[in-house]
């Protein structure tokens, strides 16, 4: 098979060297595959680039590989320099529609003998002017789960179109000559398959291979056997991607990787989140040891104001007297008290309103049995009414509903025992001071509002 050489190594060299220089742009590094050419999965078009162009060369010939030789028209088929470009629309990952246009020319030597034995021709030469063709291009792969992009991406190609040619036939014999037909269209359909190779981000090497059916038996300008003429074309070339170069081709898309580095994202952030929680739950831990640990040291400091060694109703803290004999009446120091005069002593409306103002001015810290400093001096002036009168008082403590019933039991009965404890340091007799909680379950408003919780929250002062 004879082919123009020359030629077509002049114009690969050209498309190669064009190549090296696109490949050195921006678009071929790792920074860009990585960071320009993932799309979240189900994105529209508009975030792709779906036109393209290409420019290829190659090699036109009568022969195809689905043919013998012998069965041609011209059983010694040259190749000879074709040339092709098409502009391409990406419809799908998968499929595209390509508008082709070819042109070149075909030879071969050899007519097969006619009728009666002859050959009538030497050879023959048809310029193919054009070859228009609308085509369908299937991608058959383009799944590769280590990058966001396949590398390779075979395909298959479809069409039909419409060709202009003009066939030459040189005459056998002693006076040799040629005739040239007039122009003619006819029409064809090329179908191919071949792969691309991602130069760049923006350019793609085409390596393919194309039969064209053609409708008639023509294209050589010598009618001979009963089918119609085919030609083919092997071609090389490069696509160029149209648009901006920080989207990706739709051709060279894979929205199965896509799909996946979505789920590795989500996994990362969701991962993130769980440290994250997992960092704040043990801070929060910590912050609860320590209140654990502080009230633990609380408590302890607590429990040597209510340790009653003797039972005499007045805390070992304040029992200036201790180990008095069981049942013996003790002064609030815990010292026993003097023999009592029948001394009978009434509650005057003065009384009641000193145990009034103390109740009013009666404040705890919040949520807690202390007593606030500026409570004393009431407090005071109801020891002293105790100590002066010797008069007995029942201290019932009540809360609002806010908190369980055993919590609001517990501070209830603590703050009424702190307001004794106090009374007690004071010089009031313990044995005639009650100190009973109630918690939340003698309400004398309504729990609904605040001002009705701050009313349910109190200490009674019973004075006898």
């Amino acid at each position: 098979m004879k082919f123009n050489l020359k030629k077509a190594i002049l114009l690969f060299s050209g498309i190669m060297t064009g190549s090296q220089l696109f490949a050195q742009t921006p678009d071929t590094t790792k920074t860009v595959q990585t960071t320009t050419n993932y799309v979240k999965p189900f994105s529209p078009e508009n975030a792709f680039r779906t036109w393209s162009i290409g420019v290829n060369v190659g090699v036109l010939t009568p022969y195809n590989i689905i043919q013998d030789k012998r069965s041609m028209d011209f059983t010694s088929p040259n190749g000879e320099l074709g040339y092709s470009a098409y502009i391409k629309k990406q419809i799908l990952p998968s499929f595209g529609l390509q508008l082709n246009l070819m042109a070149g020319k075909l030879s071969g030597d050899h007519a097969q003998a006619n009728a009666v034995g002859y050959s009538p021709y030497n050879g023959f030469s048809t310029k193919l002017n054009y070859a228009v063709d609308l085509s369908g291009n299937f991608t058959l792969a383009n799944i590769n789960w280590r990058h966001k992009q396949g590398f390779i991406q075979p395909y298959v190609t479809l069409g039909g179109g419409l060709m202009g040619y003009k066939p030459t036939v040189t005459i056998r014999g002693g006076s040799g000559g040629s005739v040239t037909a007039d122009q003619i269209h006819e029409f064809y359909i090329p179908a191919g398959a071949g792969v691309k190779f991602n130069i760049s981000q923006s350019i793609n090497l085409d390596l393919g291979y194309q039969i064209n059916f053609v409708n008639s038996d023509n294209i050589d300008g010598y009618n001979h056997g009963m089918g119609n003429d085919r030609f083919s074309y092997a071609h090389i070339g490069l696509e160029f991607a149209l648009g901006s170069r920080s989207k990706p081709q739709l051709a060279t898309h894979n929205p199965v990787n896509s799909m996946r580095t979505e789920y590795l994202t989500e996994e990362a952030t969701l991962n993130n989140s769980i440290q994250a929680q997992r960092a704040q739950l043990e801070a929060e831990k910590a912050k609860n040891d320590k209140l654990r640990a502080d009230l633990d040291v609380t408590n302890a400091n607590l429990a040597k104001f209510t340790v009653d060694s003797d039972g005499d109703g007045v805390p070992d803290f304040f029992d200036k007297c201790p180990n008095t004999p069981s049942g013996t009446k003790v002064d609030g120091s815990g010292c026993p008290l003097p023999t009592p005069k029948d001394v009978k002593v009434y509650v005057t409306e003065e009384d009641r309103k000193i145990v009034r103002e103390a109740i009013k001015n009666l404040e705890f810290d919040f949520g807690k049995a202390t007593i606030r400093a500026h409570s004393y001096p009431s407090l005071d002036r109801v020891a002293q009414l105790l100590i002066d009168k010797n008069f007995s008082l029942k201290l019932a403590g009540h809360t609002d509903n806010v908190g369980s019933a055993d919590a609001n039991m517990k501070l209830s009965k603590d703050r009424a025992e702190a307001i004794k404890a106090y009374l007690v340091s004071k010089g009031a007799n313990a044995s005639r001071i009650e100190a009973t909680g109630y918690g939340k379950t003698q309400p004398i408003a309504s729990n609904k509002t605040a001002k009705g919780r701050q009313l349910n929250r109190r200490v009674e002062f019973t004075l006898f």
